[in-house]
């Protein structure tokens, strides 16, 4: 079998046993679009060891930081600036989600950004900004970091499946 069937039928078939995980027993504790989003990230970033941890380091790192603005946000800092005060918030959030990329761990700067727009997004979307300090799973940026950690996992295994098929 070539690796690329192989790798396709790997992802096919752990896709829908992710799926149905994230939509069935998982649901309310993992999505699955997020769980894709890590996945694909951990290809992207090599496809080993390394790009395991760099993916989630790096989204639950963005993840963390879009907290900080979706708290900053809620909870009105800097509310006298008017329509500004998300622009400066998300700014000032966003500079470190890159700057950090010196640090071996967070050098995959996608990877926080994916990690940032996924906690956004799904907060903005689902109405949850104001539970980032809640400790169950109405808290995006846990949400998205269980998501996170069992995307990657599932692309590391596909990753492996692949090339036992593969050979």
């Amino acid at each position: 079998m070539s690796k690329l069937t192989a790798l396709a039928l790997s992802i096919a078939v752990l896709g829908g046993v992710w799926a149905f995980l994230a939509l069935n027993p998982l649901a309310g504790v993992a999505l699955v679009w997020v769980g894709f989003i890590a996945w694909g990230c951990y290809f992207h970033t090599g496809g080993d060891n390394a790009a395991l941890q760099k993916t989630i380091a790096g989204m639950i790192y963005g993840a963390v930081l879009a907290g900080v603005a979706l708290y900053l946000v809620s909870s009105g800092a800097l509310g006298g600036l008017g329509a500004l005060a998300a622009p400066v918030i998300i700014a000032v959030t966003v500079f470190p989600l890159v700057i950090i990329a010196g640090c071996n761990l967070l050098s995959v700067v996608p990877a926080n950004v994916y990690g940032y727009a996924a906690t956004a997004g799904y907060a903005l979307s689902t109405s949850t900004a104001g539970n980032v300090t809640a400790m169950n799973m109405t808290n995006p940026v846990l949400l998205i970091a269980v998501s996170v950690v069992l995307g990657a996992v599932f692309g590391m295994l596909s990753g492996k499946i692949a090339g036992m098929l593969g050979k």
